[in-house]
């Protein structure tokens, strides 16, 4: 039997006066978690959950999150994550697709939980100090664990897919459990150590990376609900943070931050990155500014997430996303899922086997057929390999531009915009074109008291890339649509109708 939640379990037990989770002044135990825990625990069997039923969570990163979410696990259930700023609509469906029977969400986003639980089977209940804490009081906790099978799903993560409805993709106990123990033993987390947990934690990187692997290595979580730059860098100073969890644009939003110089960052071991494509740029600004690594990796929700790193114990490798974690194998495909030869200048679809793919996607066997090739999840990736096995995200499969009959890939244009020195965010995509079917389009938004003419933009690109690669339509926005975890929307941005053009 192997239940997530035992992790809790045993670092309680070992470490119970060590804190766990960190919000400013408040303060919670490990010891503390682990009772609250189960007193939510005894809450929902008293509510009629029962093992394997679906129970939402719609919380920022407050400490209330891994009570009850570590409270659905011990109680047998199955945690559904959900995004706090989900509106009515959405949360509905986040609620019928799994057929949850409960709904946990943080009062200041009630309406829209209200709204989306009117229509399903899910009871509400919305989460506010004091009144959760009595809630807690009227119950009576379970005696241990409930015991689940290691194909036991344990978590279900909504994937944000860029057509149809999003997925729910299904994380076992033992997918979770081994990410877990991988991610603590490549970055050596201990107790004593201070992760940043400005991720949200409803999200895989910060869930398994941060909050999870926290409770297993018994290190502390210090919280950030909404991440700002500028506190950011006070929670690093002020808590002494030994690793920094976070995707590329809470970096680049650090970096231009005025007390960036100011700070004291010594204590940070190293940084980490992941959830988007990590910009050379970017990867040396922190390093300079922190004065530590900055080390990439790359996974998916699929994945528990993390599949592959550039990983302490090896050299790291600007650009790249590393190389495949312990227990975990990558190869590159074609379109056909059958293997690339080993040529360094080949671009395949990065194929993923190991004990952290997932078991498919929830009632949905159609779509799990679409990425699953025997034991293979295709991640729609595309990536070359060079000679040391270290993998270099080319782009998504399907962002690729064709322009006459040329392949584009946005990331490589997206570093050479991110070498220009007034350039904070750039996103290149496809736009329609009557010539060349697709051509080469980037919406740019520029540093704090930074500018440039488009002109000078793209004679900035043309002089770095081949001819048929720079983009012919480029306009400036204030800044770039990003989901809940940073990572930059494409599918969101707005073409001007008359772009600027050349």
């Amino acid at each position: 039997m192997a239940n997530l939640a035992e992790n809790l379990a045993a670092t309680a037990a070992a470490h119970p006066e060590s804190v766990a989770f960190k919000l400013d002044d408040v303060e919670l135990t490990f010891a503390q978690l682990d009772g609250a825990s189960s007193l939510f625990a005894g809450h929902l069997k008293q509510r009629g959950i029962e093992p394997g039923d679906r129970v939402g969570l719609m919380l920022p990163n407050v400490p209330y999150f891994p009570v009850i979410y570590y409270g659905i696990l011990k109680a047998g259930g199955v945690v559904v994550p959900m995004n706090v700023l989900l509106k009515g609509r959405e949360v509905e469906f986040y609620l019928a697709d799994p057929q949850a029977k409960a709904l946990y969400a943080w009062h200041d986003f009630g309406e829209d939980a209200a709204i989306g639980a009117e229509n399903t089977s899910a009871e509400l209940t919305l989460v506010k100090p004091g009144e959760f804490e009595a809630l807690l009081g009227a119950a009576t906790p379970i005696d241990g664990i409930v015991d689940r099978e290691p194909s036991d799903t344990a978590v279900i993560l909504y994937t944000s897919g860029t057509t149809g409805t999003p997925k729910g993709a299904e994380l076992t106990h033992s997918n979770l459990m081994s990410n877990v123990v991988t991610n603590c033993e490549m970055f050596e987390f201990a107790p004593g150590d201070v992760i940043f947990g400005g991720l949200p934690l409803f999200h895989s990187f910060g869930q398994t990376c941060a909050m999870n692997a926290g409770v297993k290595a018994g290190a502390t979580v210090t919280m950030l609900p909404r991440f700002e730059p500028g506190k950011a860098l006070e929670i690093i100073e002020r808590d002494k943070v030994t690793t920094f969890m976070g995707v590329p644009t809470m970096y680049v939003a650090m970096l231009h931050h005025p007390s960036i110089g100011e700070i004291d960052s010594s204590s940070i071991k190293f940084g980490v990155s992941g959830g988007a494509s990590l910009p050379v740029e970017v990867l040396q600004g922190v390093e300079s500014a922190f004065g530590c690594k900055l080390l990439e990796g790359y996974g998916l929700s699929e994945t528990s997430p993390v599949a592959s790193f550039n990983q302490p114990k090896n050299p790291s490798k600007p650009g790249s996303i590393g190389t495949p974690i312990d227990g975990v194998e990558m190869k590159l495909v074609d379109d056909d899922a059958n293997d690339i030869a080993d040529d360094p200048d080949a671009v395949g679809e990065i194929a993923i086997k190991g004990p952290n793919v997932m078991k498919g996607y929830w009632r949905r066997d159609d779509a799990t057929a679409e990425v699953m090739r025997g034991d293979w999840f295709l991640s729609g990736d595309m990536a070359k390999k060079d000679a040391d096995g270290y993998y270099f995200i080319v782009d998504r499969k399907k962002e690729l531009i064709i322009r006459g009959g040329y392949n584009v890939y946005p990331r490589e244009i997206e570093e050479v915009l991110y070498e220009h020195p007034a350039i904070m965010e750039a996103a290149v995509i496809g736009v329609p074109d009557e010539v060349h079917g697709e051509e080469v389009a980037a919406a740019i938004a520029f540093k704090p008291d930074q500018s440039a003419s488009t002109d000078e933009v793209q004679q900035f690109v043309k002089d770095r890339v081949a001819a048929y690669k720079y983009p012919r339509h480029i306009w400036i926005v204030d800044e770039l649509p990003k989901t809940a975890t940073g990572k930059i929307l494409k599918r969101q941005i707005k073409v001007p109708a008359i772009p600027a053009t050349n």
